[in-house]
């Protein structure tokens, strides 16, 4: 059983035949959530923006699962046709995203860095709430710890993922009369293919497990238990919130 199985397997009485949304979700984090989610016995949707990403997915022994679909989320009428697509909806986890170490600096490319992260991220869940409120189902949003650190090779993501937080607690309260509940989860360093340049450099990795507790990079897969939580009945009074999921690094 894989880390992701094992994760899952308690879940598997409530995410049975649950329909599940994850954007991004041909890679990286959004990946390991989808996989959990599938190994959980969920019906899993995975977006992605990249043909490889989608090709890789259709090899991937559990990703091949899911139905694939290429979405860029800064195209609001290809997230409505997706989503319209769908037969009902119990979970969105919204993970496309994108960081240029250095190149955020300039104004055009901050400008396209907010507009995936954050602007993407409401346009998911705008066309989802219909569906969603069908269901009293639940939206887990990709924050980070740079919602609450300051970033300055990145400060186009930075800020998006600081609206990303901000953007959760809002939509919380205004989505909570549909009976849809919005989260999020704010990862720390995890070994993705947007970190490798990271990890692979002694210099710039060595002080990052330092100042981690737990001593390591995180995975994809240290993530879906929060994930998991965050969807399920157990967290039926949880809306609103930002769960740090970072090996203690921020407390550090």
């Amino acid at each position: 059983m894989t880390h992701d199985a094992a994760s899952a397997a308690w879940a598997s009485i409530w995410y049975a035949g649950k329909r599940a949304l994850v954007t991004g979700g041909t890679s990286g984090i959004g990946a390991g959530i989808a996989r959990g989610l599938i190994e959980a016995g969920a019906d899993v949707t995975i977006a992605g923006v990249g043909d490889a990403e989608i090709a890789a997915a259709a090899t991937d022994p559990v990703l091949s699962k899911a139905r694939a679909h290429k979405l860029d989320v800064r195209d609001g009428e290809a997230i409505r046709t997706l989503v319209d697509s769908l037969d009902g909806l119990d979970v969105v986890v919204n993970c496309a995203g994108v960081i240029r170490r250095g190149e955020e600096l300039e104004p055009e490319v901050f400008q396209s860095v907010v507009d995936i992260n954050l602007n993407g991220t409401m346009r998911v869940c705008s066309a989802a709430r219909p569906l969603l409120a069908k269901t009293n189902g639940a939206i887990v949003n990709l924050a980070s710890m740079l919602s609450f650190f300051g970033g300055g090779l990145v400060p186009g993501y930075a800020a998006s993922k600081g609206g990303i937080a901000q953007l959760t607690k809002s939509l919380a309260i205004a989505y909570a009369g549909d009976g849809i509940r919005v989260n999020a989860i704010a990862p720390g360093w995890i070994a993705t293919p947007l970190t490798a340049a990271l990890q692979a450099d002694p210099a710039r990795s060595q002080p990052i497990l330092s100042r981690t507790p737990l001593g390591r990079w995180g995975t994809p897969s240290d993530l879906l238990g929060g994930v998991l939580y965050l969807c399920s009945p157990a967290a039926s009074f949880v809306t609103g919130t930002v769960l740090v999921i970072d090996g203690g690094y921020a407390i550090a």
